[in-house]
């Protein structure tokens, strides 16, 4: 006999087998480093979006109280602030009103948005935008 019987059923055969719960345990906390390192990435982009997207919307609001300048001879005063502007939506990428103060420190007038902590100064995602730093307003070209 060159083949047993036993050869065909028990050694020959490959139970089948489910994980077990360590294996599934390792893999969900790997799953769980990858997502958390590519969370920590992303925020990154996030905060420079917004940030990306306040600077324009200053650029935006600039232009706006430099044409509002052009038809009344006049700047709008703080107690008018932004709300006399054509502008669809005055807030910031965190919610939060841009600053408008008629005069400025070193402007006729500045617009102010101070990051994501919502407070003047920091670094990063809570970096303040400046009207006065984007050199877009044309009292900064005119030496006004």
């Amino acid at each position: 006999m060159c083949c047993s019987h036993e050869d065909g059923t028990s050694r020959g055969r490959r139970r089948a087998r489910g994980f077990s719960l360590v294996e599934i345990m390792v893999v969900i906390i790997i799953i769980g480093l990858l997502a958390g390192a590519v969370a920590l990435k992303v925020s990154g982009y996030v905060d420079r979006a917004r940030l990306d997207r306040a600077r324009s919307d200053i650029a935006t609001i600039v232009t706006a109280v430099e044409t509002y300048y052009a038809d009344q001879g006049q700047y709008p005063s703080n107690d008018q602030g932004l709300s006399v502007l054509p502008l669809k939506s005055i807030t910031d990428p965190w919610g939060r009103p841009y600053i408008y103060n008629q005069p400025g420190r070193t402007e006729p007038f500045e617009v102010i948005c101070f990051g994501a902590d919502g407070r003047e100064g920091g670094d990063g995602p809570d970096t303040d935008v400046l009207s006065w730093q984007l050199g877009t307003s044309r009292s900064a070209e005119n030496g006004r």
